[in-house]
């Protein structure tokens, strides 16, 4: 078993015993803090963006990686579990589907507090929202951060690390690096590299902050592989690879030239429609998302991310 597989089995297993660490612990959190003084006006805030969108997340996927190397240096397995580590915090699931799970309940006993609890999983106002459409932005947030929170990363990590071992098996490292070690510390910076392009897209890529223009076009481009690797898994979770071609039908829909992908599979295989009042609606005349309907997408999800973990770390095994 290489030490890339063991770093994702570390990651998984980490996620299903604590979930996430607390905000003020959580690495992620402390790189929002560099990204937010940039959300102010500039002169040309474009260009600040451009600069800040290149050296940000490269100076993330930096650090983690040369971290990992660094453990890897003092013994091989420290670089397995520093990997391992790395890609637990740049990597969600546990919390988002119980936090999921939580809203969904709430919305058939008390919905003001449903619609507070959404504001962890949404970006929307949601005072005025029904029962029905509080559950369709469950499900599309679901749906959504399966490819943002634990495809995006996890591929990263599997792509780089894998590409490393063939690198390494061609001698064309340099003599003196461990090619184990490399392989899972470029792993482990495409992970963070990924992450943080995430990040700043969430902070800053909104049509009102111009300084978000080249945030979120990258975002954009590196979400263009793992949401539609979202939607597959999906597909293949819910046994329905029909709901795969009635999402490409409904993509016009979406302002998001990726996230509709995941989101219209999950509706197509629930047979429910998902709404964001005044923005988009897809699988329109489908009813909106039952309390039982918002959990099998939860469930359909976990079983897609699990799927996810499984084919790379099979793949770094190979």
């Amino acid at each position: 078993m290489s030490l890339s597989t063991v770093a994702v089995g570390l990651a998984l297993a980490l996620d299903a015993a604590v979930g996430e660490p607390p905000t003020r612990l959580h690495p992620v959190a402390w790189f929002g803090r560099l990204v937010g003084p940039l959300d102010r006006a500039w002169t040309r805030p474009r260009l600040v963006g451009a600069l800040a969108a290149l050296a940000l997340p490269l100076a993330a996927g930096l650090l983690v990686g040369g971290f990992v190397a660094v453990a890897g240096a003092w013994r091989p397995s420290a670089a397995a579990v520093a990997g391992g580590i790395a890609l637990f915090l740049t990597t969600s699931l546990r919390r988002l589907l119980t936090v999921a799970s939580e809203v969904t309940a709430l919305t058939e006993t008390d919905l003001d507090a449903a619609r507070s609890e959404l504001r962890a999983l949404a970006g929307r106002d949601a005072a005025t929202l029904s029962p029905g459409e509080v559950r369709s932005a469950v499900v599309e947030s679901v749906a959504e951060n399966l490819a943002d929170g634990l495809v995006a990363p996890l591929g990263a990590f599997g792509a780089l690390a894998v590409a490393a071992d063939l690198v390494l098996s061609s001698g064309s490292l340099p003599a003196g690096l461990d090619p184990t070690v490399t392989a899972v510390a470029l792993g482990a910076a495409g992970a963070a590299w990924v992450k943080a392009v995430n990040t700043m897209d969430s902070m800053l890529g909104y049509r009102s902050k111009p300084v978000g223009w080249a945030p979120a076009r990258l975002d954009d481009a590196v979400m263009w592989a793992p949401s539609r690797a979202s939607a597959v898994l999906i597909a293949a979770a819910a046994l329905a690879p029909g709901s795969l071609v009635a999402a490409r039908r409904w993509l016009d829909r979406v302002p998001s030239p990726n996230s509709g992908w995941p989101m219209g599979t999950v509706a197509a295989a629930l047979g429910a429609g998902l709404v964001k009042p005044g923005v988009y609606e897809i699988n329109a005349g489908a009813p909106l998302p039952t309390v039982d309907d918002a959990e099998r997408a939860v469930g359909r999800v976990r079983l897609a991310g699990g799927l996810a973990y499984l084919g790379v770390g099979v793949l770094t095994w190979v």
